[in-house]
């Protein structure tokens, strides 16, 4: 399931929770399969390794909550806030999201692989250690942003946009510098030398006379 290409229509939901207001619930250990989640209040919920499968959150407030371990497979996020959310060790795999909001979300390590994020603002974001291949980030604005350790591999970042991102660590194997905006990023040595290879050059030691 977790190859559903992004532009795809959503799987079809069979039941509906509507207007629920599940400030700060703990979710744990709950399962969730195609079930649409409209209009929810999640502020400040914890969950602890709970499973979405399949399905859709639309206009839900996710502000402030913490995710641990916890699953949302091939669900789609439409208008939902994730102000200062966390999530840690947590799986994405297929997920798809459309004009969110991502200030101040803190992703550590987990799969986020398959992921539909085009032309997210994760300026104020910080994703560590979170493997993102085959990810959807094109057109992602992420100046500024925290991108430390990320497995990028076969993403696809056509016109994203990383100036001034934290890239240190971070798989950019599948970066063109032709088609990505890195002014001012921070990269370590491999990354430079990677970006500069894809420029077309051929970096050699600089063999003594």
């Amino acid at each position: 399931m977790a190859d559903r290409a992004y532009e795809a229509a959503p799987p079809p939901t069979e039941s509906e929770v509507r207007q629920a207001d599940w400030y700060g619930e703990d979710l744990s250990g709950q399962e969730h399969v195609r079930v649409a989640f409209v209009g929810v209040d999640l502020t400040e919920a914890t969950d602890d390794g709970a499973v979405f499968t399949e399905c859709t959150f639309r206009d839900c407030r996710f502000n402030l909550s913490r995710h641990t371990d916890a699953a949302f497979l091939n669900c789609t996020f439409t208008g939902c806030s994730f102000f200062g959310a966390t999530f840690v060790d947590c799986k994405m795999i297929g997920s798809t999201f459309d004009a969110c909001s991502f200030d101040l979300l803190t992703v550590e390590r987990g799969d986020w692989s398959f992921v539909g994020l085009p032309g997210a603002d994760l300026a104020r974001a910080t994703l560590t250690g979170t493997r993102m291949r085959e990810a959807d980030l094109t057109g992602v604005r992420a100046t500024g942003a925290t991108l430390r350790y990320p497995d990028l591999s076969a993403a696809s970042l056509h016109a994203a946009d990383l100036s001034g991102a934290d890239l240190r660590g971070s798989d950019l194997s599948a970066v063109d510098p032709r088609s990505v905006e890195l002014t001012g990023a921070q990269v370590d040595v491999p990354q430079a030398v990677v970006l500069v290879t894809a420029l077309g050059l051929n970096v050699r030691p600089d063999a003594p006379e």
